[in-house]
């Protein structure tokens, strides 16, 4: 009897010890639907070339962000390749970034686009979302007084100094005029420190719904994590250039920061080159770090149509970007003239936070900085039983099983 019995306890364990390995193994999830197909860089940004994205010692690189379940934008936005109106003509050749889009700034109409939700890095046009918090956070009129940190950045610089007193207003000008790095960190300090600057550019992404981006560094040098797209580099720009500051700097010219600190006054030059020399042109920025390539966003204003265009990892041959990107907004244009339908729609979409937090960079989805789902997330939304709940009946339903067998046993050996 005993070993009958002792039999019976052994099936019963090991059925059980294998159904819970079983339930803990992710095959047993239910399946998300595929994420975008099979797009290139869906996930993450390229391999890195160079050590800048190593983490600090002690700290461990962040997980790529979740790709939303669905695609924001609409449908066609998880697109790999070019992404056309029917019917319409091909953009001219010669372009080389490896994403971007063309977007109608009033009504947020997708007007074409390139793989536009690729995780790409963004160089210095994460400086537009660094603006963005500046303007909605910092007083313009207010006083920064530089630091040696801010004086000693890498550059691109304006040329601040130690001990320099510069308004919001003037700072903004070298941020976005001339990229300036040491008046991205001296914003940085402003907000509270580097880390502190980050965090409130990240809630600003996810704020708007910028579900791609991840900022590493207020100045869009390239750090551990960082990530966005052209479609969210697109919402951000469109919601950037609604704010009159915003707007009004990136389409100055020449601007003079006064003496101060000792040193003599500073004049900068806006080195968007489109400036002044495409027809309506109403300003942008431009960026290059070697793991980013060269970035871009610009807008322009014909016959009452405001176009803006967003180029990701782009080179510099066969020709230069600036004329590239020009190229991109003549074929917007026409396309408007032609009333071609949309692809897309440029939507702020906000996140949802978490019972109890009032910070918007704090999800639902357990913290990734957006409010899109990773596969496993999406496979416990879809299931609303959960795993947990089918493991704890399966456990009952065994101990059912073998308490019938055991018993059964004991009966069978008193006969």
């Amino acid at each position: 009897m005993h070993s009958a019995v002792s039999r019976s306890l052994k099936v019963f364990t090991t059925t059980l010890a294998a159904a819970l390995l079983a339930l803990s193994t992710p095959a047993f999830a239910v399946a998300a639907p595929q994420q975008q197909g099979q797009c290139a860089n869906h996930q993450a940004p390229p391999a890195p070339v160079d050590t800048s994205e190593k983490p600090a010692p002690g700290k461990i690189a962040p997980p790529p962000l979740a790709v939303p379940t669905d695609p924001v934008g609409g449908p066609r936005m998880a697109e790999c390749g070019l992404i056309t109106p029917d019917g319409a003509l091909n953009p001219p050749d010669g372009n080389t970034a490896a994403s971007w889009l063309v977007q109608d700034l009033d009504t947020g109409a997708v007007i074409a686009a390139k793989d536009p939700h690729a995780r790409q890095r963004p160089a210095s046009l994460i400086k537009t979302l660094l603006a963005l918090v500046v303007v909605t956070q910092l007083n313009p009129q207010q006083v920064i007084v530089a630091t040696k940190e801010d004086a000693e950045q890498e550059c691109t610089c304006v040329g601040l100094v130690a001990g320099g007193q510069y308004t919001v207003d003037q700072l903004l000008h070298g941020l976005l005029m001339h990229s300036g790095n040491d008046a991205a960190h001296a914003f940085a300090t402003a907000l509270g420190g580097v880390d502190s600057a980050v965090a409130k550019m990240n809630a600003q992404a996810a704020r708007i719904g910028a579900r791609d981006t991840r900022t590493a560094t207020p100045s869009g040098l390239d750090g551990p994590g960082m990530s966005t797209s052209a479609y969210d580099l697109s919402l951000i720009f469109n919601y950037a250039m609604k704010q009159p500051e915003f707007a009004r700097v990136v389409s100055t010219k020449n601007f003079e920061i006064p003496a101060t600190g000792g040193k003599p006054a500073i004049p900068i030059f806006n080195d968007n080159k489109l400036l002044g020399v495409y027809p309506g042109f109403l300003g942008g920025k431009t960026g290059f770090t070697d793991d980013a390539r060269h970035t871009y966003v610009g807008a322009a204003q014909q016959k009452g149509k405001r176009l803006a265009v967003v180029m990701l990892r782009a080179e510099q041959k066969p020709t230069k970007v600036v004329d590239q990107a020009a190229k991109l907004l003549d074929y917007g244009f026409a396309l408007e003239a032609d009333r071609a339908a949309p692809v897309g729609q440029i939507s702020y979409q906000a996140p949802v936070a978490t019972p109890g937090s009032t910070d918007p960079s704090v999800l639902a989805d357990g913290g990734t900085g957006n409010s899109g789902t990773s596969s496993a997330a999406s496979g416990a939304k879809d299931d609303p039983f959960g795993v947990t709940g089918w493991i704890i009946t399966l456990i009952v339903f065994l101990v059912i099983v073998g308490g019938f067998v055991v018993g059964h046993q004991r009966k069978k050996a008193a006969n």
